[in-house]
């Protein structure tokens, strides 16, 4: 088997087959042709971002949770996004060199990792005091120095490092918070799964001067960020 990108591994390793069966089977139907970012999926290693009793779920299509209890890990959004979902989120966003990102949940650290590969530098806000120090120890020894985790709560706490060209939230929402879209520069960009179960939308906003325009151009599902504002509930 010839493997594609920029890869000098063994083509007879599992891990590398499995990374390769991941990119070829789950992400590139998925729409994400941009050959950095596939080359990108093959330079971080997303096992060495995955909690030990996960790891053989690292390339799976699944959402991996980063609790011991997978219940938990659903209903208070501590999870990692599917693969595909991570790169179709990277690819869509169009972050460049230049670029300073927001990252709210970050979770174990891997979508920072591959934020950090494209941008200048990140800043990562993690609600739960355990995953900060797990992303921290993940970027530390995937020798990753451009992006700094914070415990912060994304939705309530103030944010001082703004503008940002890029925001992106690593969990699902209700809506787009404005209070985020206030941080972005001119030009810049905001990435959320907006809505709620069985159908949530990736919205992608663009701001210009005081206009923001959205689009909606795929369909998926992610577990919860914490705090922030949900639909009404009507009650008789």
């Amino acid at each position: 088997m010839t493997l594609p990108y920029n890869t000098t591994a063994d083509a007879s390793d599992p891990v590398t087959l499995a990374r390769y069966n991941m990119i070829e089977q789950q992400i590139r139907p998925w729409n994400v042709l941009d050959t950095d970012v596939l080359d990108l999926l093959n330079v971080v290693r997303r096992e060495d971002f995955v909690p030990v009793a996960y790891r053989g779920m690292a390339f799976m299509d699944m959402e991996i949770p980063l609790n011991p209890s997978a219940e938990e890990a659903q209903r208070l959004g501590q999870c990692m996004l599917a693969p595909r979902v991570e790169a179709r989120l990277l690819q869509d966003l169009q972050v460049r060199p230049t670029d300073r990102v927001l990252e709210i949940g970050t979770g174990s650290g891997y979508m920072a990792a591959l934020l950090a590969h494209r941008a200048e530098h990140v800043v990562s806000l993690e609600i739960v005091p355990d995953l900060v120090e797990f992303a921290r120890e993940n970027l530390l020894g995937a020798g990753i120095d451009n992006v700094v985790v914070r415990q912060g709560d994304g939705a309530r706490d103030a944010i001082a490092d703004g503008p940002f060209d890029v925001i992106l939230l690593s969990g699902s929402v209700h809506e787009v918070p404005q209070n985020l879209l206030a941080l972005l520069r001119e030009g810049g960009r905001l990435a959320a799964i907006t809505g709620d179960e069985p159908v949530m939308r990736a919205t992608f906003v663009r701001r210009a001067g005081d206009r923001f325009a959205a689009s909606t151009p795929w369909d998926t599902n992610a577990a919860r960020l914490l705090n922030f504002p949900e639909r009404p509930r009507f009650t008789f």
